[in-house]
């Protein structure tokens, strides 16, 4: 009895890092945030571009 729950115990403190699933949610959570500041910001990104363009020409 007292080897099955030391393994039981082993299996839950076993920390190997983290998997590719927990990347791809990292990652998309990245994404979201990303594409939420630009569509928040894109009213003053589009007149920052077009003063620039109007500096060049």
């Amino acid at each position: 009895m007292f080897k099955l729950f030391d393994a039981l115990a082993s299996l839950l403190k076993r920390e190997d890092g983290q998997t590719m699933a927990e990347y791809g949610v990292v990652l998309a959570v990245i994404t979201v945030a990303v594409f939420g500041a630009l569509a928040i910001l894109s009213g003053n990104i589009v007149g920052a571009v077009t003063r620039v363009a109007g500096y060049i020409t």
